[in-house]
């Protein structure tokens, strides 16, 4: 998944990148408004994160400005504003959910990753299809309870093919979601995460959860169970619950 994080905060802005890095995240990151925009219209993103007090163009109207150019992806508001007016204004503007300062790391992430999942149409924070579970919370695979190993980027292509619901996934479109602009990409190092995920899953090939199309791309073969309705409160409820406050060692405090 690629997210936008745009915030002018550069000790924050750090702490974020750092922390979507290490939830499996290709990073577009900047501290000003108009250069965000930028990245929002051009770069292929899967959310959004941007701080609402921005130099240059501020968050609302930048993202105003990127629902009028039909981006549909979720945005998260980060701000400061703690009055009840200027969340409404957030979510008015196009945003999806919003984050009040100071706040807890886990609670952000947890609230990305449930944008992220209803925009595929899930509501738990495990995707089941068949015999395969994704926990994206704890970022664990099963295959009929079985728990599989994957490095970091095989398991980012699982994800990304998985909350696509059924779509085939160019080559290039894949790349695109899974590296920043910064890094070199190898569209036969694809090739190979691919061949060891069927491995890894699939290794007596009576599952089958990833079908190639030639000359089109992937798409993850499965078909999708419905949630389980007994289970708690899903992660990351969105738009409706204020923010907790944070321990004084937590790293977003500002």
């Amino acid at each position: 998944m690629r997210a936008l994080l745009v915030e002018d905060e550069s000790t924050l802005r750090r702490q974020l990148v750092s922390a979507l890095r290490e939830q499996g995240f290709a990073i577009d990151e900047t501290g000003e408004g108009e250069e965000g925009l930028y990245l929002a219209l051009n770069m292929p993103i899967d959310i959004a994160i941007i701080d609402l007090g921005l130099p240059g163009r501020d968050g609302l109207s930048l993202i105003k400005a990127l629902r009028k150019q039909d981006k549909r992806y979720p945005v998260l508001i980060l701000t400061a504003r703690d009055r009840w007016q200027d969340k409404v204004d957030g979510l008015e503007a196009g945003a999806d959910d919003y984050l009040t300062k100071p706040f807890h790391m886990e609670e952000l992430l947890a609230r990305t990753r449930a944008l992220l999942r209803r925009t595929g149409g899930w509501t738990d924070s495990t995707m089941q299809f068949e015999r395969l579970s994704i926990d994206t919370r704890a970022q664990q695979v099963t295959v009929d309870g079985r728990p599989i190993e994957l490095t970091a980027y095989e398991y980012r292509v699982l994800v990304y093919l998985a909350t696509q619901d059924g779509q085939v996934i160019s080559k290039g479109t894949l790349l695109d979601h899974l590296y920043d602009e910064a890094t070199d990409r190898d569209p036969n190092v694809l090739e190979v995460f691919i061949r060891r995920l069927r491995q890894k899953l699939d290794p007596d090939k009576s599952l089958n959860p990833i079908e190639t199309l030639r000359g089109r791309g992937y798409r993850l073969a499965l078909a999708r169970q419905a949630p389980d309705t007994t289970a708690g409160p899903a992660e990351g409820n969105t738009a409706n619950e204020s923010s907790t406050a944070p321990s004084p060692a937590d790293p977003a405090r500002r």
